[in-house]
């Protein structure tokens, strides 16, 4: 009788065991069945898989730059941000135009979004790529100050100039700093404006002062509007004409780029 009921009891198992491999084996035929809505990349269980990124944030090049003028064409980028780096408004820029093709905006250029690009513009001309250097009074310009918006500084003729997309909207007489305190040279962005400053190593105002290189900034100088240039700065970038800079203050947004060069 014992012997009886352990087969009966073996024999439940097995069975049960068997209708649970062959339940899973439906389920797993009924799945395969089900047809799967189409994805723009490939899925793996529940994870996404995003397609890989040729041109992301923080890219830099030739390449981003003919990116950007496609991007352009479209007007879905203005020309100031042609600069060959995948920043914030190239990334913004990248969004709009994956909208506008149906794909996911991941704000990055995958070969879908590069082969849609190409196929919706096309081949970026030298002159879109490079814009001609603005010529004043003779002399070119820094190539830096074609493109986007620029405070274009020349140690030269000691001018300043407020320049976007190569043209010249203002300019203005400015004066450097001593050769123990000179104006450094290159390309900076301005980091941070302060109309009212007042220097605490010098103890004197820096009215509308735009920073663009540690404590060296653009600012306004009563002293250079009295002495002209008599008198040197300690590495800033005087102006003394208050009404221009007044008004240059206001147009001139943290980011903007600041070029000072000898042409």
């Amino acid at each position: 009788m014992r012997a009886l009921m352990i087969r009966n009891v073996v024999a439940g198992v097995v069975t049960g065991a068997v209708i649970a491999v062959l339940a899973g084996v439906g389920v797993r035929a009924q799945a395969r069945s089900v047809e799967l809505e189409p994805v723009p990349f490939e899925v793996s269980g529940q994870l996404p898989i995003y397609p890989k990124a040729l041109y992301r944030y923080g890219s830099t090049g030739t390449t981003v730059r003919k990116l950007e003028a496609r991007l352009i064409q479209l007007k879905l980028l203005e020309k100031r941000y042609l600069d060959n780096e995948y920043g914030t408004m190239t990334r913004a820029a990248v969004k709009k135009f994956q909208q506008s093709k149906g794909i996911p905006p991941l704000g990055y250029v995958d070969q879908n979004t590069w082969d849609k690009l190409l196929a919706a513009t096309r081949e970026p001309t030298q002159t879109e790529l490079y814009p001609p250097v603005p010529v004043v009074d003779g002399r070119k310009l820094d190539a830096r100050c074609a493109t986007g918006v620029a405070l274009c500084i020349d140690k030269t003729t000691r001018k300043l100039r407020y320049v976007v997309d190569g043209k010249v909207l203002m300019q203005m007489d400015v004066r450097f700093g001593a050769v123990k305190t000179a104006t450094r040279e290159g390309g900076f962005t301005v980091g941070w404006k302060s109309r009212n400053h007042v220097s605490k190593l010098y103890d004197s105002p820096m009215p509308y002062a735009m920073f663009f290189s540690g404590g060296q900034a653009v600012h306004y100088s009563s002293d250079f509007a009295a002495r002209g240039y008599a008198g040197a700065s300690h590495g800033c970038v005087n102006v003394r004409d208050l009404a221009k800079i007044k008004r240059l203050f206001d147009l001139i947004k943290v980011g903007d780029k600041v070029i000072v060069y000898r042409s």
